[in-house]
């Protein structure tokens, strides 16, 4: 048998590639970790999770000292510090990412700072003129900033994911492409904090996949914050113009022009995968991502991939979880990842969070469903706190009143969506939920009214 310079590498160091390598070097193997990025952290700690919620909680701060007089409380002229805003995201992501380097360096494997490819199915040559041997890979190399798509963009001139969190002072106004979750934020972060803001969606609305009156409360509520949002849009390009940039589009079937200062390049990310997986077996998607299955393997049965590079999901926790998934494979375990529980966040205000089945794909895919809502406009703690917009919705079996998803717009929807969670996570039916005490008054008793009402259908 061929002799191997580790038992298993895994390249990249983000979540993914830190879940896989815990959890081989627990079961025993010799490991390596290859991390080719600048910065130690992997996307979330860097750039996307936690430095964006850093912008976000400030701006939300903002909003409510500007909004305090509803509760009869005034403050003077609210004025923003950018630069020691900035410097207090800079201050979290230093200790988040010195955290993840102080693990990934505390002497469990052995961690190589290069860049790497594969040269053969069990070898990869890195940056710094070493060639390793591994009996078998993770791939995790995470995803980056797909180029733009929109003709002169990339000439004009943009704001991306990347270069939004360095900013020294903000734009006076911003043409934002794309309606997803990382443009929303963006948007709003601006906006609260005094940037004059135009979303542009291609999409009938935004959160394209989302269930459609779950999309349409977010989009009333932008619009109620003087946020313009236009979708069913077409973008024909975008060039530069004294003092900004213009961007040329159909709308509602006319020709439109946006004049503003900045543009936004928020239109998707594509897999990371530059490390000549073809030399190795290893087979890539029509859409970029590595080829898996649902134990995390590549079409290469020794490698194995976890992460924004597989997908399907560009989601932490689903990363951890395969990167688990991966490892334990790896070990002699049999595991699949499991996609039941799909957690979906969206830190705008109102936030956005849904699990497991959306109304709209359950139907498509035949299920019998019954669904109620309940708003947050009459639910006595959200009143109190001056919650204007937003329900949450449950979604069940017809037949036994399983639970099969949930949705939630409105004040710490990401906080609340996981009582829904544990309930799809235990299987529960609707009128177990709502037999579940629940204090008074609280956000959380508000899930009780569509598990009753679900109830009382099924009988």
């Amino acid at each position: 048998m061929a002799a191997f310079d580790f038992d298993g590498i895994v390249i990249g160091g983000g979540s993914a590639g830190y879940a896989a390598a815990r959890t081989l070097v627990t079961g025993g193997a010799r490991v390596a970790v290859v991390e080719g990025g600048r910065d130690v952290g992997g996307l979330c700690i860097l750039r996307g999770c936690m430095p964006t919620k850093a912008l976000l909680q400030a701006a939300a701060l903002r909003q409510a000292i500007r909004t305090a007089g509803d509760w009869g409380i005034h403050a003077g002229p609210v004025t923003v510090d950018v630069p020691a805003l900035f410097a207090r995201k800079d201050a979290l992501i230093r200790e988040f990412a010195d955290h993840r380097r102080t693990q990934l360096e505390d002497g469990r494997w052995e961690f190589l700072r290069a860049r790497a490819r594969f040269t053969g199915p069990h070898s990869i040559q890195l940056d710094d003129g070493r060639s390793l041997t591994a009996r078998h890979f993770v791939i995790a190399t995470g995803s980056e900033i797909a180029p733009p798509p929109v003709p002169g963009l990339a000439e004009a001139g943009f704001l991306d994911s990347d270069s939004a969190l360095q900013l020294g002072q903000l734009p006076k106004s911003l043409v934002m492409l794309g309606g997803g979750a990382v443009a929303l934020e963006f948007a709003q972060f601006f906006a609260r904090l005094g940037t004059e803001v135009t979303v542009v969606q291609r999409s009938a609305h935004v959160l394209r996949g989302w269930d459609t009156d779950v999309a349409a409360e977010l989009e009333t509520a932008l619009r109620a914050e003087s946020l313009q949002v236009l979708t069913g849009t077409h973008l024909h390009d975008v060039r530069r113009s004294e003092g900004g940039r213009v961007v040329r589009l159909d709308h509602a079937g006319s020709p439109l022009e946006l004049r503003a200062e900045a543009v936004f390049h928020a239109l998707g990310r594509r897999p990371a995968t530059r490390l000549n997986p073809e030399a190795a077996g290893v087979q890539l998607e029509s859409s970029g991502h590595i080829r898996t299955n649902a134990r995390q393997q590549t079409t290469a049965p020794h490698i194995f991939a976890a992460g924004d590079c597989c997908g399907p999901h560009e989601i932490v926790h689903i990363a951890i979880q395969q990167g688990e998934v991966a490892a334990r494979n790896i070990l002699g375990s049999v595991q699949e990842t499991d996609h039941r529980l799909l957690l979906g966040v969206v830190f705008t205000d109102p936030q956005v969070a849904v699990v497991g089945w959306g109304e709209e794909a359950a139907l498509q895919a035949g299920e019998d469903l019954l669904s109620a809502r309940y708003p947050f406009n009459d639910h006595g703690k959200s009143m109190i706190l001056g919650t204007r917009h937003g329900f949450v919705k449950l979604l069940a079996r017809r037949r036994t009143g399983e639970l099969l998803g949930g949705a939630c717009v409105g004040p710490d929807a990401g906080e609340l969506i996981h009582e829904v969670t544990v309930a799809l996570a235990r299987r529960m039916t609707a009128g177990e939920l709502a037999a579940v005490p629940h204090y008074h008054p609280t956000l959380a008793e508000i899930w009780t009214y569509p598990a009753e009402e679900i109830a009382e259908q099924v009988g």
